[in-house]
């Protein structure tokens, strides 16, 4: 990581890319050096306060029939998550709302609040009327979590690659953590094709995965929970927990968003 130039948080403005396409990895912590290693002549890296590696905590909300979590299992697209997200480094809090339409494209809304409220406020209700099908239900926290950032930054401005480490997931009742997992995910405003990493990622035998944070660790800490659809990688996620990950399951479902311009 220290071998990348930095970026400061205000030169990032013009690709924060709230309505963007994106495509998402997992694999081992031990693979990750490889890939830094290909994109520090290419990519900057973000820095806040001498700060690269940030820290985010968040609280996901879903309806008393677990709406959310529900039309992602069964594989439809226009699905929303809502959560309240702490960005530790820059001090900051966001409700946020984000949107995989049914053109594969993921938009995200989002306006300042207090992380430390447990319920959600008017304010918050207002924006989710006017920004998600969800404003005159009543959501609940589901899920917390917490993990740690990279965010590298193509230095022609043309993609964002965020590396999330040590997820930690928990509810009320329960918690697990994946101390060699990462997330990747590759962000950009069409196209992915083109993006070299799509390249790197493939020459390492590294395959597209998608699911979601908020599925993965309700999956993971409810197995009452409907979850048929996720079954390949919550078997790759408990092995990778074991220690021993099998190469077979690395394969990306059918139903997953595929990369196009429509």
């Amino acid at each position: 990581m220290a071998k990348f130039e930095p970026v400061l948080l205000g030169e990032t403005t013009e690709i924060k890319l709230m309505n963007r396409i994106d495509r998402k990895y997992w694999f081992t912590l031990a693979q990750l050096p490889g890939l830094l290693e290909k994109a520090f002549p290419f990519y900057h890296i973000l820095e806040i306060e001498g700060q690269r590696l940030m820290e985010y905590h968040t609280t996901y909300f879903d309806t008393e029939k677990d709406e959310m979590y529900l039309t992602h299992h069964n594989q439809k697209l226009n699905r929303y998550k809502i959560r309240r997200r702490n960005y530790v480094n820059s001090n900051t809090g966001f409700f946020e709302v984000k949107l995989k339409n049914n053109k594969c494209r993921t938009i995200k809304e989002r306006i300042a609040t207090d992380f430390e409220n447990s319920e959600i406020s008017r304010t918050e209700n207002n924006f989710l009327e006017t920004s998600s099908p969800f404003g005159n239900k009543t959501l609940q926290p589901a899920l917390k979590n917490r993990f740690y950032r990279i965010t590298l930054i193509h230095k022609q401005k043309t993609d964002r690659c965020t590396i999330d480490l040590k997820p930690k997931f928990w509810n009320t009742k329960d918690e697990i953590q994946f101390d060699d997992l990462v997330i990747f995910e590759l962000k950009r405003k069409s196209s992915l094709k083109s993006s070299p990493m799509v390249l790197w990622l493939r020459e390492m035998k590294i395959r597209q995965r998608g699911l979601s944070k908020y599925c993965t660790g309700r999956a993971m800490l409810e197995p009452s929970l409907k979850q048929n659809a996720f079954k390949p990688r919550l078997r790759f996620l408990q092995k990778l927990k074991e220690n021993n990950p099998t190469e077979n399951e690395n394969t990306a479902n059918s139903w997953n968003c595929s990369d196009t311009n429509r």
